[in-house]
């Protein structure tokens, strides 16, 4: 088992944020306005990562107006509690692709979140599993009943590139809507498909609900230093940024690392080597052995380790985040391993250490403290990013200095223009 797993060298993020999010971002406020529901959609694997901070502002100040602060609790069929001539305003946040997270996780991440956040609904499912998008589609049903005086609910879907936004549209009309339905919306395994607001897609009869698909929008600036450098390689890791952007071993690297710190005794990525191997920490030992076990290999027999990054990372999307999916809360091993503590793990942002103290009592209840320190420790540092100026790019800060003195100069216009007419 490995005692010592060192954070990887990562590259400078860029910057992807093209004219249609930014139109978007502009349009939300006044999409708000006719909205009951707002479905957010993030990646499970990056629960805290795929959270936009630039939706939080508009959507808190949606809830104020509408005199929501808390959401109703549900009742035990799943209703939702509540006077029925009150203003529709729910936030429900759906982590998609719960099939690639341990599920000895999802439960305390689902209290931890009711803790840290009253005021959103969390629900997770994976498109794959038609019971989940029944239950979702259910809780939408549910919610328009509470409210009869409605003669439709709106819902409008959110979050970042590549989270499955039009994918769950999809599989949520062809649940509501009886009798075959074709596919609305186009869907596609790179970021940025979806580009402009779609028209309204019926997913009930009895009640109405309505829904409206969203460009996914990605944050302008990802973040100064180590903290940006790793916002933006989980991101591509998940493809929610334009492919390209990124070099394949560069993300190689933190994939490898990411796969140590959620199983250190057996990395899902032993399956792909020759049987016997070790887990391993340098990147190019590890693509050297993937090279030549595929043989990918240049003239004279050189293992080719380009392509073995590009084939590591596509096994992981298609098929590798399942086996990752299925590492245990803590190993076997851990107490006669001799160790002090380990590294663990859920998912790719939240992680934490165990002492072997704390083995026999590591149950829900000790899992969903550690996630709470994980979150605490996630708004500390937006906080403290924001405070910091770290939230915009120099590049950004400099047009709003600039933006700030041309509204000044027009405003001194202005004035020396009032002060001749009143000569």
């Amino acid at each position: 088992m490995l005692t010592h797993i060192p954070f990887p060298a990562l590259p400078v993020p860029p910057s992807w944020f093209p004219g249609h999010m930014l139109q978007f971002q502009r349009m939300l406020p006044t999409l708000l306005n006719k909205t009951d529901v707002v479905l957010e959609l993030r990646d499970a694997r990056l629960p805290l990562t795929s959270i936009n901070r630039n939706f939080e502002g508009v959507l808190q100040k949606w809830r104020r107006e509408r005199g929501r602060v808390a959401p109703p609790s549900p009742s035990a069929d799943g209703s939702i509690a509540g006077p029925s001539n009150m203003p529709v305003c729910e936030r429900v946040v759906v982590f998609s692709k719960r099939d690639l997270v341990p599920e000895w996780g999802v439960k305390p991440f689902q209290r931890a979140m009711a803790a840290k956040y009253p005021d959103q609904r969390t629900f997770f499912a994976s498109w794959n599993h038609t019971r989940d998008i029944k239950a979702l589609s259910q809780l939408l049903v549910n919610i328009a009943k509470q409210h009869p005086h409605r003669m439709e609910l709106n819902v409008l879907v959110v979050g970042m590139p590549n989270v499955g936004k039009s994918t769950l549209l999809n599989a949520l009309r062809n649940i509501g809507i009886a009798g075959p339905t074709p596919k609305a919306l186009r869907t596609s395994a790179q970021p940025g498909m979806t580009r402009v607001l779609s028209t309204r897609l019926k997913l009930s009869v009895d009640p109405l609900v309505y829904a409206y698909d969203s460009p996914g929008v990605m944050l302008p600036f990802l973040g100064n230093g180590m903290r940006g450098a790793e916002r933006g390689v989980k991101l591509a890791l998940i493809a929610g940024i334009k492919e390209g952007l990124y070099d394949t071993e560069a993300l190689a690297s933190y994939l490898l690392y990411r796969l140590n710190v959620l199983d250190p005794a057996a990395p899902a990525y032993l399956q792909l080597l020759p049987p016997g191997s070790q887990p391993l920490l340098d990147v190019q030992e590890f693509l050297t052995l993937l090279a030549k076990r595929l043989c990918m290999l240049k003239r004279g027999g050189i293992p080719d380790t380009s392509r073995a990054a590009v084939w590591f990372i596509k096994w992981w999307r298609e098929e590798g985040g399942l086996a990752s999916a299925s590492a245990p809360a803590l190993p076997a091993s851990l107490a006669s391993s001799g160790l002090e503590s380990c590294r663990r793990g859920w998912g790719f942002d939240l992680e934490w250490d165990v002492a072997t103290s704390e083995a026999a009592r590591y149950d829900e209840a000790a899992i969903q403290a550690k996630i709470e320190g994980c979150i605490d420790a996630f708004e500390a540092t937006a906080q403290e990013e924001e405070r910091d100026g770290g939230a915009i790019s120099a590049t950004q800060e400099k047009k709003r200095v600039k933006e700030k003195q041309r509204v000044k100069q027009q405003a001194r216009t202005k004035a020396r223009l009032a002060a001749r007419r009143g000569w």
